[in-house]
């Protein structure tokens, strides 16, 4: 296999691990994405701006802990693939992108939205790892999202 089509199977992978359904174990940042985030590497820089603070993120675990607190409280999220990903890699380097829809449904509310994920992964001796990620979202009007995702159900 091609480091360019390992690469799109692993940014495939990542999306789908943001998937979460009612009943999950509680969301372990670490647990679902150790396979996929440099822990070790003291270069992070990962970015979402889906994240209300805005923060940009030095580390995977720092990363983790924007996102933990909201992945427990959702009931769900719902994820398709609409364009890549793209992906372009070099000796140790590689970048890939790719743009995705999603449903998040928490108790009170569920917003659908679209977004550009860009990530950059460096070759370490355990394989492939993110060292940099830029997400862009824009939230979509209410039930833009019904003829593709799930319904939108809280109990």
């Amino acid at each position: 296999m091609t480091d360019e089509r390992l690469i799109a199977d692993l940014h495939n992978r990542w999306v789908f691990g943001w998937e979460r359904n009612a009943g999950d174990d509680p969301f372990d940042f670490r647990r679902v994405f150790g396979e996929f985030y440099d822990f070790d590497s003291p270069d992070v820089r990962l970015y979402d701006d889906f994240d209300p603070e805005q923060r940009v993120a030095t580390t995977a675990a720092g990363y983790g802990s924007i996102w933990e607190p909201g992945f427990r409280e959702m009931i769900s999220a719902h994820h398709v693939v609409d364009d890549g990903p793209h992906v372009v890699a070099d000796l140790g380097l590689a970048a890939s992108t790719l743009v995705f829809v999603a449903r998040i449904t928490l108790p009170d509310a569920t917003t659908d939205i679209r977004t550009t994920s860009s990530l950059v992964w460096r070759r370490t001796p355990d394989g492939w790892r993110i060292v940099r990620e830029h997400n862009s979202t824009k939230v979509l009007p209410a039930g833009a999202l019904d003829h593709r995702l799930p319904a939108r159900r809280i109990t």
